[in-house]
């Protein structure tokens, strides 16, 4: 019987397919298994193929007819794991932040259009945040991700508003460009980011860049807190800590500037 083409809901859309494939190709270099795997047809997983090899996602060895993962794929994940590695020297500064504003401190790397969180420490408060690591967030309306963004030329921040299509979280998430570009420069000149409720309806967050050793912004850590929280610092408190402390991180990812 030929695969459905379709997930739980019923209906599968092309970036599914793409995904499921992508999942699935270092377990299964076999054309037909593959599309076991995903539950795809043979043809659907077969058009997938072409264009991830076209892209270099994937590679095809014409001796055995496998399928491995492709240059770039590979490529974005050792960049990945990079930031992974400096989160380790990273680890003194993030605890010592933690410790002195009680908050929970986030570390993300940039991965394509979103922040990727590679580490978390919760904050000493009788809430939590629901993040975690691994956790892809949006950069248009975090304070880790808008700080991103500020590393960033203008032109590539209206691309990236492009692609993402800057959707709507909450009400106070910014959904037009030239809001988005004015606020992003406002950030790298000031050095640090807000987001005050944009991504999730009473939280908090000031996020700043982490620059790699070639002095790109590559990563970036924030605190967040609830804003009905008595004890929470106010932005302008906060951000020239974050800031300086992103400053120390960036040392740990080889910055020339730090």
């Amino acid at each position: 019987m030929a695969a459905k083409d379709t997930g739980p809901g019923g209906s599968t859309n092309a970036a599914e397919k793409l995904l499921r494939t992508l999942d699935a190709l270092p377990d299964h270099p076999r054309l037909a298994d593959l599309a076991r795997a995903t539950d795809l047809s043979k043809s659907t997983v077969h058009r997938l193929l072409r264009s991830m090899l076209a892209e270099g996602f994937a590679s095809f060895d014409e001796v055995t007819g496998d399928y491995t993962p492709g240059p770039r794929l590979l490529a974005l994940a050792g960049r990945t794991l990079n930031g992974v590695d400096a989160a380790i020297g990273a680890e003194p500064t993030l605890r010592r932040v933690q410790q002195e504003t009680g908050a929970t401190v986030h570390l993300a790397v940039l991965v394509g259009d979103e922040a990727v969180y590679i580490r978390k420490m919760e904050g000493n408060k009788p809430y939590r945040m629901v993040s975690r690591v691994g956790m892809a967030v949006p950069l248009h309306c975090t304070g880790i991700g808008k700080a991103m963004l500020a590393g960033m030329s203008e032109a590539d921040v209206r691309q990236v508003a492009d692609r993402t299509g800057l959707v709507r979280r909450t009400p106070a998430t910014i959904t037009d460009v030239e809001r988005l570009v004015s606020a992003v420069s406002a950030i790298a000149e000031r050095g640090w980011a807000t987001d005050d409720e944009e991504n999730e309806t009473g939280i908090v967050c000031v996020g700043a860049g982490v620059r790699d050793h070639t002095d790109r912004v590559v990563a970036a850590l924030s605190v967040s807190q609830l804003k009905t929280d008595p004890e929470a610092a106010p932005f302008d408190e906060l951000g020239p800590v974050v800031a300086a402390a992103a400053k120390e991180v960036s040392a740990a990812f080889g910055s020339p500037g730090s």
